[in-house]
């Protein structure tokens, strides 16, 4: 008789948090109209994306890894992300072709990835995953009050976002190439 592990354990409630994390953020955002509310919004972005490590590790380390919790994570990331894109974006301080390249790239990946799961699951590459960390640190830093910030750091938030959209479509275009190989293989 196979044994299920509990899907409430401290992994997944650290991957919960993030998930709950995401709409203060949002909301903190688009509601606070000072500087401070801009540095607690960046603040708990920072802790959201710094806490998508610290879910896998305990889950790992503590034998605690579930399939809610895979399935969980990735959408916390992506809604973390994703809402962040697209409230920028609202907000007028990104452009919207930036949001729709990240979100149509995470989304076509998802789905390549969902087509050939009956053959083999995907693993994020070295290249995803630091696409992963250029998203989060851009954004991040958009995330600032810039305007009361150096103008240094405006520079350096664009050339980490172009830098972290670059990244993305090359990722991207690498999923799409393993994906179509993996599916001519075992076709």
């Amino acid at each position: 008789m196979a044994t299920t592990k509990p899907v409430w354990n401290l992994a997944n409630a650290v991957t919960m948090a993030r998930v709950l994390m995401v709409p203060v953020v949002l909301v903190v955002l688009v509601v606070g109209e000072s500087d401070l509310s801009r540095w607690v919004a960046a603040g708990l972005f920072t802790l959201a994306a710094a806490t998508d490590k610290l879910d896998g590790y305990l889950a790992r380390r503590l034998g605690q890894v579930t399939d809610w919790g895979k399935l969980l994570d990735p959408i916390a990331d992506k809604a973390l992300i994703g809402g962040s894109l697209i409230t920028l974006s609202a907000l007028g301080e990104i452009p919207w072709w930036i949001t729709v390249v990240v979100l149509a790239r995470e989304l076509g990946i998802t789905v390549m990835r969902l087509a050939v799961l009956k053959y083999v699951v995907i693993a994020a590459s070295p290249g995803g995953k630091l696409k992963t960390v250029l998203q989060s640190v851009g954004i991040g830093i958009f995330l600032l009050p810039l305007d009361s910030l150096p103008g240094v750091v405006t520079v350096l938030a664009w050339i980490v976002l172009i830098a972290a959209v670059v990244v993305t479509v090359v990722t991207g275009i690498d999923y799409l190439r393993r994906g179509l190989a993996l599916r001519g293989s075992t076709a």
